[in-house]
């Protein structure tokens, strides 16, 4: 068994809910293991890149375009400096 296939994941579900996933898995033409693993990564990393995200109340989403609008805002020294710094570093 390769290294990285040595971790497990047990868990108990019901005989119904069993007959499930083994329905699924075949119609996929996939073995449970294998339909466990794509559907949980899948369902994981859906949850996480929901995390990543931002969400703004109607008015905090107005307030912020319109401050992003606003051509009367001038950057401060450290926005001024970080786009230095970004502009020399990737060009």
């Amino acid at each position: 068994m390769a290294a990285a296939n040595k971790a497990r994941i047990n868990f108990r579900l019901s005989d119904e809910l069993k007959k499930t996933i083994e329905d699924a898995a075949a119609e996929l033409g996939q073995s449970i293991s294998d339909f466990a693993i794509s559907t949980l990564t899948q369902a994981a990393r859906q949850v996480l890149r929901d995390h990543e995200i931002t969400r703004l109340s109607e008015r905090d989403r107005r307030r912020f375009v319109a401050m992003l609008d606003d051509v009367s805002s001038k950057p401060n020294k450290a926005l001024t400096r970080a786009a230095r710094r970004y502009r020399q570093q990737v060009g």
